[in-house]
C-alpha cells in the first residue's frame, strides 16, 4: 500500500487503506498541494474546454506525463458526487483568470470533495504516489532527482570545489 494515507496535519479524513483493511488519516490538503500543479497546468491549458477535454480518455495517450496526471486527477474530482461543483469552479476560475479569489474556490471545492469522498481521495493518492507523478531523465548526460542534497555534475572534466 502507497504510504498515501500516513498524514496527520490539516483537514482530515478517514481513508479505508482497502490493501490493509485498516483505516487512517489522510492530509487532504497536502494531498491537493501535490496535484495542485498538474491540476493547474490543464486548467490553464484547457481553458473552457476543460471539461470536454478532460472527458476523452483516449487523449491521455498523446498528453505528456504533467498533462496525462493532470487529465487523471480532473476526472476522479468531475466523477465524484461533487463533480457537478467542482465543474462549476473550474468554469468560474476560467472566466476570471487573474482573480486569485475564484481559484481559492476551486481549490476549496476541491478540498471539501477529497475530504468528503475516501474514495477519490484514495485515488488521489494512488496517482500521485504510484508513478503518476514519476521522474524522467532523457538525453545526454540527463539527470533525474526527485530530492537532491548535494551537488549533480555530468560532463568531461568536471570540476567540484567545496
Amino acid at each position: 500500500m502507497a504510504d498515501h494515507c500516513t498524514g496527520v496535519v490539516g483537514v482530515k479524513y478517514l481513508c479505508p487503506a482497502y490493501r490493509l483493511g485498516v483505516l487512517a488519516m489522510v492530509d487532504v490538503g497536502a494531498m491537493l498541494d501535490a496535484a495542485w500543479p498538474y491540476l493547474t497546468t490543464v486548467l490553464r491549458g484547457y481553458g473552457s474546454a476543460l471539461v470536454a477535454r478532460v472527458s476523452d480518455e483516449g487523449a491521455d495517450a498523446t498528453a505528456d506525463a504533467t498533462v496525462s496526471l493532470g487529465r487523471r486527477l480532473w476526472r476522479r474530482l468531475f466523477g465524484s458526487a461533487s463533480g457537478a461543483a467542482v465543474q462549476e469552479a473550474a468554469v468560474e476560475a476560467v472566466e476570471h483568470p487573474d482573480d486569485a479569489d475564484y481559484l481559492a474556490g476551486l481549490r476549496l471545492q476541491m478540498k471539501k470533495v477529497l475530504a468528503a469522498d475516501p474514495a477519490v481521495a484514495g485515488a488521489f493518492a494512488d496517482l500521485l504516489g504510484a508513478g503518476g507523478a514519476g521522474i524522467v531523465a532523457s538525453g545526454a548526460r540527463s539527470v533525474a532527482v526527485r530530492t537532491n542534497s548535494g551537488i549533480i555534475a555530468t560532463g568531461d572534466s568536471t570540476t567540484i570545489r567545496r
